[in-house]
């Protein structure tokens, strides 16, 4: 552990350094489900089967622990008792509040200030220190900068990191092993796009599926991106899905345009009506941003075996208000 400590990635991670993270994260983390449902499948209408990897489930309600949880044991010894800052609109803020608790370090957390009260709390509740930011992807980055300046703490970018991309690839890598079926396509959120380059790493090295990003319209550089060729930042995202609303990170974006099949967008309503229909037909609480794959596969009408990332379950929950 010590000498793996001391090399944090410095470039896209192979076959043996995602099965690194795994063994290196499996004693902290939970192994999520598989989760299927016969009514999923008839609305879906196609035949095919899905299979949803159920990372809302996971430590801190989002897949998000994995890659916070990797990059803080690999850069721990570097770290030096000054902790970890990142910046972030909630789930990897918590998660790296975590990862930082489980190895007794401290966290600094940036968040726009329009974060969902529950990352916020959600934060808090793992013992991060936040400062709050102006909600634009400039505003984040110069406050952590300034945190770390502060604190000497090392800085975790949300997913623009090799380390962090090798821990989120250990998602997909377990949905393609405890999958019943062999799987034909996955649907991934995306976001900054960690958890779809490590996705689309995955099965590259594991698998065979054809690997689909999925994000809002209203929140669409990642498309953009990919379909031009340059990388385009986000602009003005208003999506209610409020995990995707960041940009493609620069080291996400090579291992996207090669790994990755295609990006799909999906309208607000698509999400909504995605959202409802897995927390009443599987009774399971996911995020608006976990809709994304499940918009994009319920689309699919090929018979196929599905794959689909449910990414995170962090959401606030007023009913009776």
């Amino acid at each position: 552990m010590a000498e793996e400590q001391l090399h944090p990635l410095s470039t896209i991670p192979s076959k043996e350094d995602i099965l690194a993270a795994h063994r290196r994260i499996s004693p902290y983390i939970h192994r999520t489900p598989i989760i299927s449902s016969a009514a999923m499948n008839e609305l879906n209408g196609s035949g095919a089967q899905l299979f949803f990897k159920g990372d809302h489930l996971q430590k801190t309600g989002a897949f998000k622990a994995r890659g916070a949880l990797n990059a803080v044991l690999t850069h721990t010894a570097n770290a030096q008792g000054a902790g970890f800052v990142t910046h972030s609109s909630g789930n990897h803020g918590a998660a790296l509040a975590w990862a930082a608790k489980v190895t007794g370090q401290k966290a600094y957390i940036v968040m726009p200030s329009n974060a969902p009260q529950a990352k916020i709390d959600a934060v808090t509740s793992y013992g991060g220190s936040i400062t709050f930011c102006e909600p634009t992807l400039e505003a984040r980055e110069t406050t952590a900068l300034k945190v770390q300046e502060q604190t000497g703490a090392i800085l975790i970018h949300p997913y623009d990191n090799y380390d962090i991309i090798a821990g989120q690839a250990t998602a997909t890598l377990e949905l393609l092993q405890d999958a019943t079926m062999e799987l034909e396509t996955i649907f991934v959120p995306v976001g900054g796009g960690g958890l779809l380059a490590g996705a689309a790493l995955a099965n590259h090295y594991f698998g065979k599926a054809k690997v689909v990003g999925c994000e809002p319209a209203e929140a669409k550089d990642a498309w953009e991106s990919f379909n031009s060729g340059n990388w385009t930042p986000v602009k003005n995202p208003r999506t209610i899905a409020d995990g995707l609303r960041t940009s493609l990170g620069h080291k996400n974006f090579p291992i996207i345009q090669q790994y990755v099949d295609r990006i799909e967008l999906l309208s607000e309503e698509e999400l909504k009506n995605a959202w409802k229909l897995v927390v009443s037909r599987t009774k399971q609480l996911v995020e608006p941003s976990a809709a994304a794959g499940v918009a994009a596969a319920l689309r699919h009408q090929t018979i196929e075996n599905l794959g689909v990332i449910l990414c995170g379950g962090n959401m606030n929950l007023n009913p009776f208000e």
